[in-house]
């Protein structure tokens, strides 16, 4: 099974990409979608859209996990995000794929067995998880990688 996890933000998202076979998750791909402050956000947003369809077309995943809007005290980060999860849901949408939304706290909970991890620890269990040569960088890029660890073991396969 191949699962597809996603830290959405217009300037940074994140994508990572698993493989479990049984109980065991290989690592095929992650990176970090960037996009420009210079752009218009609808450019920034249809540049999201446009790489998370390449993406999927790409590695065909039966699943895509996201991450669920934990709302801080920033506003228009919270709606910035909204509106990168939006298209990401689109994506996902227009390629059938099943979505499951997971808090940060799960996500946390999932990969390293404490709801308040911090970023530091989360890479280090991604990478022991994942069997990688190095952290996965940047921060999105393994956030990203986490959800679809915490997607994999909780979700199976639909017929």
């Amino acid at each position: 099974m191949i699962v597809l996890g996603v830290d959405p933000g217009t300037a940074a998202t994140g994508y990572g990409i698993v493989e479990r076979s049984g109980n065991r998750l290989r690592m095929i791909d992650f990176g970090c979608l960037e996009t420009t402050p210079a752009q218009q956000l609808a450019e920034r947003l249809m540049e999201i859209h446009r790489a998370m369809t390449e993406l999927i077309d790409e590695h065909r995943p039966q699943l895509l996990g996201v991450e669920r809007l934990f709302f801080n005290r920033n506003v228009q980060t919270a709606f910035a995000v909204g509106q990168a999860r939006g298209v990401v849901l689109l994506a996902a949408a227009q390629a059938g794929l099943p979505v499951f939304e997971y808090g940060p706290h799960e996500v946390k909970m999932a990969v390293t067995g404490y709801g308040r991890a911090d970023k530091g620890q989360v890479q280090r269990m991604v990478q022991a998880v994942l069997g990688m040569d190095a952290l996965p960088r940047p921060d999105d890029a393994a956030d990203a990688l986490a959800v679809a660890i915490c997607t994999a073991h909780s979700q199976r396969v639909p017929a």
